[in-house]
């Protein structure tokens, strides 16, 4: 048996013993407290800008110069992870920080052959390097490395700890981390990589610059098959699949990384300073496509001559594409102005919501006659492009044609107060010059708007008569929906696609079911051409950022070819145009009443003006946007009895551009509708003056 003195003895040592553990352990703990590891909560990586579904349009450098892509373990191909733990540190997820067998085995190694024959440095402590550099490779830092390490260990998550070194590691030059080494070797994201792609990757951290697939593939190829080898006898791969990568060439060339919508990237980080990631509504295979067009097509074109593209979803307005220029770097072609949001002349390309409101109002059905003569209205004297005539046309000729004296013939009709308040309850307030007021030369472009402005508009005629602001997501905020976005009615949004689907592509074009229209600004200045199917919207420009004239470009023949290789380069499914509104159709000629068979006005009548004395007609039954219920889903419908005052008799009435009956000389009629819904019931009178009620019918 021990003695008691024994006994007191070692209870004295023991109890010695426990008071110099704890106090090292809260020592340590201390130590740890007081000299935390630079960790920040979340690194300082490059500024990226993506698409709408997560893929990388943009990238910019950090402040130091470096290309640094923050990374998740989601966003790495598994085996890439499995690779690198397996070479650098195969005891990775049982140790603290420490390896103590790999680092027993390093000196035993060092002492038997007097230099470094393998590292004991786990991941953790090569997390630790880089997130503080050591001056020098002395046994302090050394020290201070491990330290660290088991520092990391308690404060980040196994995870994490490998997310932080696949971000931070170095990869040649100014590349760091796992996305910008895979992007800029192989042109790809690191989710999936080839056998050999990922152990090139697992070999390049340890010597970056020496081992450099873009300057030193030799070198490169040499490291990567050792990683192979290794991970044979790791188990992870058979001997013939480590042959098969093995016979892989590595990299030769370092890529650019992504650098599309350089414009909408820009302004992107300017409403929403700061790093991390920023998501457009754009589409990067649709980006890509209307990119290389631009590229193209300004190179076609000649010198200093550049192209803007818009392309947007009518139905949302989220922009899927947008080209600012031919390119952003081009300084012969001013390529870091953005012409997509620069005012410029339209041209004739807002005709159609001129011939719009003309049949709104009833003046006009495709097939009536116009006159395209020369005319002179209080001074103002429009000629036609080509400086000819071409005497009596029909508006669908004349809307196709683009021919001036028609459209400012209508446009008097109409008023160009009319058309810029549509325009304004769309989203769009035209630029005029300071103090005047809209005036006939609006028609044919002697108004300032942008090509988004255009393509807004243009959404409308797309989607119904309905205009949807546009976005992309650089704003600062999500723009808020238009209280009335009505740039025209439904059955004249669809007379007007109708129309437009009957020019003539440009020579050579793919065929595709588009409406469109082209424009040319006064001095060739500006060749516009904007197109829709049943879902997308596309406009385009071309032109010098520097309002310079250039001779021969025209809408037709510069801008439309660009819009239909725009189109079926996007990579969009073509989508049918809209089916007519109920009760909308086009009517023959021979069918018209004789009001509609030929459009003038008043003005052009004077014999008749000055022998009318009643007053313009008026609808006073139903009123103008009433709700009237009819039973109009049921067989036994009642029909609407319409009433008008003034006007001279005989009238002829429409519902939705079809006329209902026979003239008539009394100013009460009769409509059945054929449905519910909205409808625009009009009345003409034998002096050609006209008045027009929107109803809907329940």
């Amino acid at each position: 048996m021990l003695s008691a003195k024994i006994i007191r003895r070692i209870a004295v040592w023991t109890a010695g013993a426990a008071t110099l553990a704890a106090l090292t352990s809260g020592s340590l703990v201390a130590l740890d407290r007081a000299f935390p590891p630079p960790l920040p909560e979340k690194l300082a990586v490059s500024a990226e800008v993506l698409d709408r579904d997560g893929q990388l349009l943009r990238a910019y450098a950090t402040p130091s110069g470096h290309w640094r892509l923050g990374v998740g373990l989601d966003q790495v191909d598994p085996q890439l992870v499995k690779m690198l733990v397996a070479y650098e540190d195969k005891r990775f997820w049982d140790h603290e920080g420490i390896d103590l067998l790999a680092l027993g085995r390093a000196a035993q190694q060092f002492v038997s052959n007097g230099r470094i024959v393998s590292g004991g440095s786990t991941l953790s402590m090569q997390l630790a390097r880089l997130i503080e550099p050591r001056e020098s490779r002395s046994f302090g830092s050394k020290l201070k490395q491990l330290a660290r390490a088991v520092q990391i260990e308690r404060r980040l998550s196994k995870q994490e700890i490998l997310e932080r070194y696949l971000t931070l590691a170095p990869y040649g030059g100014n590349l760091e981390g796992v996305r910008a080494a895979a992007l800029a070797y192989f042109g790809k994201e690191p989710k999936r990589l080839t056998v050999s792609e990922a152990a090139l990757l697992v070999a390049l951290p340890q010597l970056p610059e020496r081992r450099r697939p873009d300057r030193n593939p030799g070198n490169a190829q040499a490291a990567r098959d050792r990683v192979l080898g290794r991970m044979v006898t790791a188990g992870l791969l058979g001997q013939n699949e480590a042959a098969r990568a093995a016979l892989d060439d590595v990299a030769a060339m370092r890529l650019a990384l992504p650098a599309l919508a350089p414009h909408a990237a820009d302004a992107a980080l300017r409403n929403q300073p700061g790093g991390g990631q920023h998501h457009l509504t754009l589409r990067k295979s649709v980006q890509e496509g209307l990119e290389a067009v631009a590229r193209e097509a300004a190179t076609r074109l000649g010198p200093r001559i550049s192209v803007a593209m818009v392309m947007a979803d009518a139905m949302t307005g989220e922009i899927l594409g947008e080209v600012g220029s031919a390119s952003f770097l081009d300084a012969s072609r001013s390529g870091w102005i953005d012409m997509t949001r620069t005012v410029r002349s339209p041209g004739s390309t807002l005709k159609p919501f001129i011939y719009g409101l003309a049949f709104e109002q009833g003046l006009v059905a495709q097939e009536t006659l116009i006159e395209d003569r020369p005319a002179d209205f209080a001074g103002y004297r429009p000629k036609n492009f080509d400086m000819s005539y071409q005497g009596d046309v029909s508006v669908r000729q004349a809307l196709q044609l683009s021919l001036n004296v028609p459209t400012i013939r209508l446009l008097d009709a109409v008023g160009p107060q009319r058309l810029t308040a549509r325009f304004r309850q769309a989203g769009v307030t035209p630029q005029l010059p300071p103090n005047e007021v809209p005036g006939l030369a609006i028609g044919l472009g002697g108004v300032g708007v942008t090509l988004r402005d255009l393509v807004q508009l243009y959404t409308g005629l797309a989607n119904g008569g309905r205009a949807k602001v546009l976005r992309d997501g650089s704003e600062t905020a999500t723009p808020a929906p238009l209280a009335n976005g009505t740039v025209l009615e439904e059955q004249a949004a669809w007379q007007i696609g109708d129309i437009l689907s009957g020019v003539r592509p440009p020579e050579g074009a793919a065929r595709r079911t588009i409406a469109y229209k082209t424009g040319t600004s006064y001095g060739y200045r500006d060749a516009w051409s904007i197109g829709y199917d049943g879902r997308y919207v596309l406009g385009v420009w071309a032109g010098r950022p520097d309002a310079g004239a250039v001779p021969g470009l025209s809408g037709y023949v510069s801008a439309a070819p660009i819009l239909f290789e725009g189109f079926a380069r996007s990579g969009l499914p073509s989508m049918p145009l809209p089916r007519p509104p109920a009760g909308t159709l086009r009517t023959a000629r021979a069918d018209l009443p004789v009001t509609l068979g030929r459009f003038s006005t008043s003005s052009e009548l004077p014999a008749v003006a000055a022998a009318i004395t009643e007053p313009a007609p008026q609808i006073v039954f139903p009123p103008d946007g009433a709700r009237v219920e009819l039973g109009a889903a049921t067989e036994a419908a009642a029909p609407l009895v319409l009433k008008l005052q003034g006007g001279r008799a005989p009238f002829r009435w429409l519902a939705n551009g079809k006329p209902l009956a026979a003239l008539a000389r009394r100013r009460e009629a009769t409509w059945q509708p054929d449905g519910a819904g909205y409808a625009t019931l009009t009345v003409i009178d034998a002096a050609g003056r006209a008045a027009s009620v929107r109803v809907f019918v329940e």
